[in-house]
């Protein structure tokens, strides 16, 4: 499977992606929910978008924070070329997915004692 989407548009729209494993993830997503890509060598952050007003999933992601303006720069400037996409985990994503995991950890005793560690 290819890991190559064409700038073509401000969103990232489902159907431009071919490796069938990103799909599922994508699709995955709750809307609203955020997700890391590295698209050609700059990792951000992208959101699934909210379900349209008449209630139909919109298959696609749109940039956030600092990967917006970097997305907006290349539509305007490298509209049409081929890039790389993949998922990453940062660090922060791992921790968050994790910290369920532990919840009994996160008791007022547990704090009281730990917290100078």
């Amino acid at each position: 499977m290819e890991n190559k989407i064409e700038i073509s548009d401000v969103a990232v729209w489902f159907k431009q992606v071919h490796h069938s494993e990103l799909v599922g993830r994508l699709k995955a997503l709750r809307p609203e929910e955020e997700i890391s890509l590295q698209i050609d060598e700059v990792v951000g952050r992208w959101q699934r978008m909210k379900t349209g007003k008449d209630g139909r999933e919109v298959y696609g992601i749109r940039p956030v924070g600092a990967m917006k303006t970097v997305w907006n720069e290349w539509y305007k400037t490298r509209k049409g070329e081929d890039v790389e996409i993949k998922e990453v985990i940062l660090a922060d994503d791992y921790l968050a997915a994790a910290a369920p995991l532990f919840s009994e950890w996160l008791s007022d005793e547990d704090e009281e004692a730990f917290r100078d560690l």
